[in-house]
């Protein structure tokens, strides 16, 4: 290699193919490199390579380009349908976003009904695996017997009844995603099969004695505390960890009051969209002071609560406009599970009540802890106390 002028050359007579493969990069690389090599008349000449690494960079370069503008639009597409006006449903979806352009295990956590599964599949819809496979698997529902068939497969003759080859759900699933609701009601059996699929991406059908490849990427849900099923030993620690490298909490419904209107409105056109279909029913509007007593209910079962609210609403009133009257006429009323018969004092009698609200405090304040991991922010969370500090101050009150 000589310089000149800050023009470089490099001679490709010498050296081992090799070095000569190493010296062409090298001097694609700089702007001002030119090749010379020796002909059999023992001339130095000047070689012209036909190979462009400028333009193809560019092209490449540019190609990229055009994808992450096509790209952003689609992510925002897969997103759509998600009411996101509170501050923390935007979070939610922030973080969503983030982890669509990746490939990670995804674990996603919520009360029942919250919307587990449609987040999910914005999720794949806005990730690189969106033109392939969704397959959606409630964990809790299937029979013991057979959920090692139906996410695994099994071979002909593996058991009675198996007539032919099947393909469990990983397979049908390749190159796509698998959403495993319910995850924390798998067996130990099928916890140790899923964690294999995780770690080295193999499967075995039942039945067979040879693993097979699979390509799919896993978002597992549960409205369980899985630290806590960790701890008791009902689920595996190894896989718990395996699941939980993305993880996203959707906030109950009751928390993100500021999605109410517009997710009432929402899920109201959408009843009225099914109803349209039956001639006897007519299309339902609300009225604010319906909206408004929506807002003051908790809605143990989320957004499928408010969902089949709204369709007995819309089903049995008789009126246009939806009225506070009509929503609480559709509730279906909860129990309180944990209610106590009424309190009988004699006029003599003491009670210190004081020390009993105490222990109660202390109770539940020690049964949060533990559920948190001695995490103090969580635990006040859990416990609606406003910051750990209060709860810090319960437990020196009530020692």
């Amino acid at each position: 290699m000589t310089t000149h002028d800050n023009q470089v050359y490099i001679n490709l007579t010498s050296g081992t193919p090799t070095m000569t493969a190493v010296s062409v990069l090298l001097g694609e690389g700089v702007y001002n490199c030119k090749f010379f090599q020796s002909s059999k008349e023992n001339k130095v000449e000047l070689t012209t390579l036909p190979i462009d690494f400028s333009a193809t960079y560019k092209k490449v370069a540019a190609a990229r380009i055009v994808n992450s503008h096509a790209r952003s639009p689609k992510v925002e597409n897969a997103f759509v349908a998600m009411v996101a006006n509170s501050p923390e449903m935007k979070d939610l979806v922030t973080k969503a976003k983030k982890l669509a352009n990746s490939d990670l295990p995804t674990l996603v956590l919520g009360e029942t009904g919250t919307g587990k599964e449609m987040l999910s599949q914005a999720i794949h819809h806005a990730g690189m695996r969106s033109d392939n496979p969704f397959k959606a698997v409630n964990c809790g529902a299937l029979p013991e017997s057979l959920s090692d068939s139906i996410l695994f497969g099994h071979v002909k003759g593996s058991f009675t009844g198996a007539d032919k080859d099947h393909q469990g759900l990983f397979e049908q699933a390749s190159g796509g995603t698998l959403f495993s609701d319910e995850v924390g009601e798998l067996s130990a059996s099928i916890q140790v099969k899923l964690l294999r699929a995780l770690q080295e991406g193999e499967i075995t059908r039942v039945g067979d004695t040879n693993s097979r490849k699979v390509d799919v990427r896993v978002i597992a849900a549960t409205h369980q505390n899985l630290q806590q099923m960790v701890l008791n030993g009902t689920f595996r620690e190894d896989l718990f960890y395996r699941l939980a490298v993305g993880v996203l909490k959707i906030p109950a419904l009751r928390q993100r009051s500021a999605d109410i209107e517009s997710l009432t409105q929402s899920v109201l056109m959408q009843v009225n969209q099914q109803v349209s279909k039956h001639p006897d029913f007519e299309s339902k509007e609300i009225s604010q002071d319906g909206i408004n007593f929506i807002k003051q209910q908790t809605w143990p079962g989320n957004i499928r609560e408010l969902w089949n609210t709204l369709s007995r609403a819309v089903l049995f009133s008789d009126n246009k406009i939806l009225q506070a009257e009509d929503i609480k006429a559709a509730l279906i009323s909860h129990e309180n599970k944990a209610s106590q018969p009424p309190v009988v004092l004699s006029a003599e009698e003491y009670f210190d009540l004081p020390q009993h609200i105490d222990s109660i405090k202390r109770n539940y304040i020690e049964a949060a802890l533990k559920s948190c991991l001695d995490s103090k922010t969580k635990a006040a969370k859990m416990l609606c106390l406003n910051n750990h500090q209060t709860l810090s101050n319960w437990l020196k009150e009530s020692s």
